[in-house]
């Protein structure tokens, strides 16, 4: 498993890259944004760990480009500490945010959960009227057009799809998803629906996420 670390903190990159190599990991380390990004779209990484505050280009930069090219796993190991900025993150499509000081232990915890689901293995492919999910090949066609989703659009969906037909609050979805409690008056899920629902829904005349009023989502053939 590659995985590509962009931080500007000479110590802090030295250390992640000692320590994941020790942890078993192929390990590339950028000091700034501009080369992380360039690294990224280069190279097939497993896992890209991404500070905020880079120079060159910030991590909000590098995250917006990679999730508009690359469907790659990213975390956040970042001092910025404050809820929006977990939340902004989050929006943009990293799968995962930590904050400094943190702990190496919890961070090799955390890129294991995220490198285990990047592999796991589902026989069953689901279809619901013309949208097929095959969750081992991550592959979503609508009518036999491939749907391009992000490591989380495709989590987003394989849950709405896995219970189709039935309401899902908010909650559930952002604790299944983002493995994460928010709180009620975040939009961190509304978002990512949006965004779902632009690739999924918007091309085609049948819709398949509905909002249930006062609870979350659904994803039904029926409104």
């Amino acid at each position: 498993m590659a995985i590509l670390v962009i931080e500007d903190d000479p110590k802090t990159g030295d250390y992640l890259k000692k320590g994941l190599r020790e942890s078993g990991y192929t390990v590339d380390v950028a000091r700034n944004g501009i080369d992380g990004l360039h690294l990224a779209r280069e190279q097939a990484y497993d896992l890209v760990i991404l500070d905020v505050m880079l120079p060159g280009k910030d991590g909000w930069q590098v995250m917006d480009a990679l999730r508009s090219e690359r469907d790659v796993p990213v975390i956040f190991l970042t001092a910025r500490d404050h809820v929006d900025d977990r939340i902004r993150g989050l929006q943009l499509g990293a799968d995962d945010y930590l904050v400094k000081p943190f702990s190496f232990i919890e961070l090799v915890l955390r890129v294991r959960t995220l490198l285990r689901r990047g592999v796991v293995r589902d026989s069953e492919i689901f279809q619901l009227a013309d949208l097929q999910l095959d969750p081992v090949r991550h592959k979503v066609t609508r009518q036999g057009v491939n749907i391009v989703l992000t490591n989380k659009e495709f989590m987003l969906l394989h849950l709405l799809v896995r219970r189709q037909g039935e309401a899902l609050s908010r909650t559930v979805i952002a604790s299944q998803v983002w493995d994460m409690n928010f709180d009620s008056d975040t939009n961190v899920v509304d978002v990512a629906i949006k965004r779902l629902r632009a690739k999924i829904d918007a091309p085609f005349e049948r819709k398949l996420i509905h909002t249930v009023r006062s609870i979350g989502y659904m994803f039904s053939e029926q409104p």
